[in-house]
This record gives structure tokens, C-alpha cells and sequence, in this order.
């Protein structure tokens, strides 16, 4: 099976992670905003407009995101490279995406790292098996990924993951 791409390509995204999560200033976010809301720091082409001053402006928040490649994900494969600027009726659909993918690819970030464990058969199957179940074969919308067998494997990932302590460096 291959897994999707883990890695954020904000040059393929509409830039979802400025728009689809709420900025909370105690959160380590220099401004309040609300979810479904572009960020005023974002420019017409999808870059943010203090890139390189992020920390110093009080957005550390935006410094440590990653996406997992779940952005990219949504804008050209969900929506076939549509962007919410095209569209502004895409706008709560996309950022909705996002948030139902990320934690997705989250999730496979974590599996991809215990198939690297040496693991016993069984659980080298679990790990599988669980990649497998958050990887719809050609997902044609984000309701592939809130079908029960996806939504199942997410909340098993926590009990899988205690399950490779033994496994893991330093484990007891």
C-alpha cells in the first residue's frame, strides 16, 4: 500500500491552515480570528505576508504547523486544484477537509514510524491494517474519509500506539 504524501507542500495548498483553524493570541497566535476566516496576514496568492517575521510577530503557532500533507491533499485532490479564492462557496467546505484530514495523516505519520519498529507479526499486521483502513482507495470526497472503517482506525491508533511502548526505544 502507499500511503499518501506526509509532507506539506504549501505551493499545492490554498493555504487551509490560514483560514480553517480559529487564532486564539494566548494560543501563541498574534491576533484573534475565527475559524472558516482567512487570516489577514494572507496574500492573494496564497502566501502569508509575514513569513519570515512569524515568531517575532507573536504567531509561533503558525512556525510549528504542519499539515502533514493534508492540505495539499484537499485542494488537488478533493477539490481537482479549486482553490476557496475561485470559489468562495468552497471556502467552509475546504477548511472542513482539512480538518477532517489532518488528524488522518497525523495518524499515518504515526503508523508510518512503527512500521520502522521492529515489531512482532502481529502487530506489523495491526500497523497495516490500520494504514490501510485511513487510506480509502480513490476518495472522491471528504465523506470517504468520516466512513466508519476510517473514523474506527483513527480511534484505535491510541490503544495500537501503547501497545508499542515495549517496542520502542527506551521502552520497558
Amino acid at each position: 500500500m502507499t500511503l499518501p504524501e506526509l509532507t506539506e507542500d504549501c505551493s499545492r495548498c490554498a493555504a487551509l491552515c490560514c483560514l480553517a483553524y480559529p487564532f486564539r493570541a494566548h494560543e501563541d497566535f498574534g491576533l484573534l480570528k475565527d475559524a472558516d476566516t482567512p487570516c489577514p496576514n494572507l496574500g492573494p496568492d496564497f502566501r502569508c505576508t509575514i513569513h519570515d517575521d512569524l515568531k517575532l510577530r507573536g504567531f509561533g503557532g503558525c512556525v510549528a504547523y504542519s499539515c502533514a500533507g493534508a492540505g495539499q491533499r484537499v485542494t488537488q485532490e478533493l477539490f481537482g486544484g479549486e482553490t476557496w479564492r475561485d470559489d468562495p462557496d468552497l471556502l467552509p467546505h475546504m477548511a472542513y477537509a482539512l480538518r477532517v484530514l489532518r488528524p488522518i495523516h497525523e495518524a499515518l505519520l504515526v503508523l508510518q514510524e512503527a512500521a520502522a519498529l521492529p515489531l512482532p507479526v502481529t502487530l506489523q499486521t495491526r500497523c497495516a491494517d490500520l494504514a490501510a483502513s485511513l487510506c480509502p482507495e480513490n476518495p472522491a470526497s471528504v465523506r470517504d474519509f468520516e466512513e466508519d472503517s476510517v473514523q474506527n482506525a483513527l480511534a484505535a491508533l491510541p490503544d495500537f500506539v501503547e501497545s508499542l511502548a515495549p517496542f520502542a526505544q527506551g521502552g520497558s
